[in-house]
């Protein structure tokens, strides 16, 4: 819910984790998943990467055979509980993006009465669709407002589906294979917390219309990403699954 500063209502920037629950991300994936969205959802500087100009909700999908919200409607950040994910069955991506699509409307998600920030899109696989994502992924990007979110990927292991992501995210700079648990994690807390500031601070959206956040999210984030060693290490390390 926006909350009201001496008649000032804040904007609400919904963050979506839209997550492979597929079978292959059984084990040390999903494991890491979980920690890394706790951990990062319970930090301070999270809670208050908003600062004064929006209010950061987040939603939960999860897809493999099917997808589901674990979040019915956006929990503000600060009271959230992130509920463990298991890992089992196919990699519907396809459906997740038509049912992110039918929340990403100002009569579902985007409702707040501020006005909504850009929204941030983080989605996380480890692997191939095994539905139709084509046909899904048309529908989403007829969503007028799917194009002022800010989307970025994480192909998680070489079995990834690289360009399918990129194609979600609509560009391959907005994708970043990890080949360890601990750079997984990394990125959870660098891009959740990194594209959140991005996005607070765009301007409201109009008729689906808004100044891009996409490009300036990518370039925050490359300028972390970039300069750390983790990922520096990872980028030639083989996969480490268990």
């Amino acid at each position: 819910m926006a909350i009201n500063y001496g008649g000032t209502v804040k904007r609400q920037l919904v963050l979506f984790f839209l997550v492979d629950t597929s079978g292959s991300m059984y084990g040390e994936k999903i494991g890491a998943v979980n920690t890394a969205c706790r951990e990062a959802l319970m930090d301070d500087e999270f809670k208050s990467a908003g600062g004064s100009d929006a209010d950061i909700v987040v939603a939960v999908l999860e897809f493999s055979n099917g997808c589901r919200w674990q979040t019915p409607v956006p929990v503000p950040v600060d009271s959230i509980q992130w509920k463990e994910l298991d890992a089992d069955g196919g990699t519907d991506l396809g459906e997740a993006c038509k049912e992110l699509s039918k929340k990403l409307d100002r009569s579902a998600f985007l409702n707040a009465p501020g006005g909504s920030a850009a929204p941030v899109i983080l989605l996380l696989s480890d692997g191939c669709p095994t539905d139709d994502f084509e046909a899904g992924l048309k529908v989403l990007k007829q969503n007028k407002y799917y194009k002022q979110c800010i989307r970025l990927a994480c192909a998680i292991g070489d079995d990834a589906d690289f360009d399918a992501l990129a194609d979600f995210t609509n560009g391959r700079e907005s994708v970043l294979k990890v080949h360890t648990p601990e750079a997984l994690k990394k990125w959870i807390r660098i891009v959740s917390l990194t594209a959140s500031k991005v996005g607070s601070k765009s301007q409201p959206a109009q008729n689906g219309e808004i100044q891009s956040a996409q490009d300036a999210a990518v370039s925050a984030v490359s300028n972390v990403i970039g300069s750390d060693s983790t990922f520096i290490e990872d980028s030639t390390a083989d996969d480490d699954w268990n």
